[in-house]
């Protein structure tokens, strides 16, 4: 009977994540997990009184994420995205090389002000504007939308609170966010850095070296649907800005994002912090130009909360069922044998989870398979730091890697900019492996130092 369930359990795993991720885009994911969770509930795999347990530690991460989507939101319904577009052409000076470096680094700040998926919902479609602006090839938009969508998903590992799957394992593990941007800020960036530079030269050939006259292809560019600023002037650019407007939302967004780190040491929620956040954004907007609640019921994903705690009760079944025992098992005296053995195996082993279940079950499982190896407190850290870059940087070997990845795909097929996996694969194939290379052996030198 114990085997019968257990080959049920990986079954249903093993089906709810194939559904997710190949119908990412056609079907919201959240509709699997939860037909699998409760599956796992009525076979009681996992038991109907752990569900409270699970629902504390999703809620708080899925919260903040929420928050700092509809921060996202309030900044581009008063303009300041379209105005980014145009500014990203504007600025380069009629050079692909500094565009390209505009495009990852407005990629890599959203990203660290809001989150991963955020940063692609916001990123992409102005990424797409400014080379569809400048009436690029197909082999040129990808030179810069690829890199870029790259770019958002691995910044999410610097801080924590950029990635939904950070914050839950943090909260497993009892890292504080400044314990972990103080070992993980330094590793990440240089393996993000590492990442950016092998993107430049593998699309080195694709990249313009010289723009299009801005002046000329905007006259086609404006026969579509998109509306854009026009003359070409920054003052008359920044009039469809709402300008003192903006200044108020950017200052409580920066302010919002200092207290993450002033006030959660002090016991304050991170949640508690990013709603106050987001309802001071909502109630400004609606002070000064009179805009309702409307965008923001329609266009925030809610569904995540119910995502995050469905997936959550898939992850406790394997649990149950004794995988990271097994796990545990295994890799038990590799880990406790070497920092560094244990940093490159589980990170190595993240990424290949990863690529194969998606990354939101795969830092779960490496986390609580951690939380059972009974390790010191500073090899815990930094295997789950470990496990976080193999999570967010491993991930993106393939495009099912992570959620945000196939919300990309989705955005640029809506756009009928086709992709495809082998042409996304051969990028990553070549770029990934070395910036996880780097980000790990960073890790295990920094840590050290800091331990010491």
């Amino acid at each position: 009977m114990l085997e019968h369930q257990t080959l049920m359990t990986i079954a249903i795993f093993s089906l709810t994540i194939f559904i997710m991720v190949w119908k990412s885009g056609k079907l919201n994911e959240t509709v699997p997990t939860v037909i699998g969770a409760v599956l796992f509930l009525l076979m009681g795999v996992v038991p109907l009184t752990n569900l409270l347990d699970i629902f504390n530690m999703v809620s708080g991460p899925a919260i903040t994420i929420l928050s700092s989507i509809v921060m996202s939101i309030v900044l581009e319904s008063i303009g300041f995205f379209n105005w980014v577009a145009y500014n990203l052409v504007n600025k380069a000076k009629g050079s692909g090389i500094r565009l390209f470096i505009y495009v990852n680094l407005l990629c890599y700040l959203m990203t660290l002000f809001f989150n991963n998926d955020g940063s692609i919902l916001i990123t992409t479609p102005i990424i797409i504007k400014t080379v569809n602006m400048l009436n690029l090839k197909t082999k040129q938009k990808i030179a810069f939308l690829l890199p870029g969508a790259i770019t958002a998903t691995t910044s999410s590992a610097p801080i924590a609170i950029s990635n939904i799957a950070n914050l839950i394992a943090l909260e497993i593990i009892g890292l504080d966010l400044n314990g972990y941007v103080s070992l993980m800020f330094l590793p990440s960036m240089l393996g993000i850095l590492t990442t950016v530079i092998l993107l430049f030269f593998y699309f080195k050939k694709d990249i313009p070296r010289k723009l299009p006259d801005l002046r000329l292809t905007l006259r086609n560019f404006e026969k579509n649907s998109y509306s854009f600023p026009h003359p070409l002037s920054n003052r008359e650019v920044g009039t469809n800005v709402d300008w003192p407007m903006f200044k108020i939302c950017m200052f409580i967004i920066v302010l919002t994002r200092g207290a993450f780190f002033l006030l959660t040491p002090l016991g304050i929620p991170l949640e508690a912090i990013a709603i106050l956040g987001a309802l001071a954004l909502i109630a400004i907007r609606w002070y000064k130009k009179g805009t309702g609640l409307k965008d923001i019921v329609f266009r925030t994903p809610w569904h995540i909360l119910l995502f995050a705690f469905s997936m959550y009760i898939l992850v406790y079944g394997l649990q149950n069922i004794g995988l990271t025992s097994i796990l545990v098992e295994e890799l038990t005296p590799l880990i406790q044998s070497d920092r560094l053995y244990a940093i490159f195996t589980m990170g190595g082993l993240l990424t290949v989870l990863s690529n194969v279940f998606n990354n939101l079950p795969a830092v779960m499982i490496g986390t609580l398979t951690l939380t059972e190896m009974g390790l010191d407190h500073h090899t815990l850290q930094v295997t789950y730091l470990a496990n976080i870059l193999g999570s967010d940087i491993g991930a993106l070997l393939t495009p099912a890697g992570t959620l945000a990845t196939l919300l990309w795909m989705f955005i640029l097929k809506a756009h009928s900019i086709q992709v495809s996996w082998s042409t996304y694969i051969k990028a990553a194939i070549v770029t990934i492996p070395f910036g996880l290379f780097v980000s790990l052996l960073s890790l295990y030198f920094w840590s050290n130092w800091v331990f010491s």
